[in-house]
């Protein structure tokens, strides 16, 4: 397997509060880490920069070949309560970073499983050869509007509440993320990457740009043509093929 990976600050930011770690081990299994920081400019950055570096960190200490799929779940989710402890001290012992926060998307794919975890509305997504899957589900208040009925998918996607987050890395002294572990056939694709890219590109477009582009210059293309739309926001993707 081989990661892909680009980051942009968009059009319309003054600075790039996403921040990405990607890694390999020698038995060949691989992961990713995306994360989308908030709290204004002067802390959104220090945010996700703070919670990537500590979770890769703590996945490159941590994993061993020989765990099984209970194990890798402890292991990410561990991951992710060390980031919050570290974020959430941070936002609270220093009045510049009051209130800040970040999303967090995690990959660690070992042969052909991808195990996930999630915190916010970055997402993952599972490209096949015919089909795009979206593996992660939205922390936010839009999200939790369509589950409950009160709007559509379609309505969603405008709504002017759509980037109000419900749970982020450091708001809060603990921190509950989903995991899951999905089958990723040979040939197969996942990506990883926040909301700057997900907001201007819907799945269709997003599995046409994958499926013919090359693996090297696919993580390019789907920003470009996000800054193309826009550029709203500081924009992230991540391939794992």
């Amino acid at each position: 397997m081989n990661v892909y990976s680009k980051t942009d600050i968009g059009k319309k930011r003054e600075i790039n509060q996403d921040a990405f770690f990607t890694g390999k081990f020698d038995n060949g299994a691989v992961f990713a880490v995306v994360c989308d920081g908030m709290g204004g400019a002067k802390c959104g950055n220090v945010a996700s920069e703070k919670a990537a570096s500590v979770i890769s960190d703590y996945i490159v200490k941590s994993y061993s070949p020989k765990m099984n799929s209970t194990s890798i779940e402890k292991l990410l989710r561990a991951a992710v309560q060390s980031a919050n402890t570290e974020v959430y001290e941070l936002s609270t012992s220093n009045v510049e970073y009051e209130g800040m926060g970040t999303t967090a998307v995690v990959a660690l794919i070992v042969d052909n499983l991808a195990h996930i975890v999630h915190v916010g509305d970055s997402r993952a997504y599972l490209i096949t050869g015919s089909e795009i899957e979206q593996l992660t589900s939205d922390h936010s208040v839009v999200q939790a509007m369509v589950n409950k009925g009160e709007i559509s998918a379609s309505e969603a996607k405008n709504h002017p509440r759509k980037n109000i987050i419900t749970r982020a890395i450091g708001a809060e002294e603990t921190v509950l993320c989903d995991y899951s572990i999905v089958l990723k056939p040979e040939n197969a694709i996942i990506l990883i990457c926040t909301d700057g890219l997900t907001n201007h590109l819907d799945e269709q477009s997003l599995f046409k740009i994958i499926k013919t582009t090359a693996k090297e210059a696919c993580a390019g293309a789907l920003i470009d043509k996000a800054n193309e739309d826009g550029g709203t926001d500081n924009i992230t993707a991540v391939l794992i093929y």
